[in-house]
């Protein structure tokens, strides 16, 4: 089994992004709870910005 990337998460949120815009009227529930999941992740791995 591979290891997941941060690029792997990056793609995994555009999909789901996506499915949802496809497709508003459905129930994504538990779709918008894994999208903040990997939103966390990826902001995470952003390069802190010096103030």
């Amino acid at each position: 089994m591979d290891p997941v990337t941060i690029e792997d998460r990056r793609k995994e949120l555009q999909t789901l992004l996506a499915q949802i815009q496809a497709n508003p009227s459905r129930d994504w529930n538990r779709e918008r709870q894994r999208i903040i999941v990997l939103q966390q992740m990826v902001a995470a791995e952003q390069p802190r910005a010096r103030a």
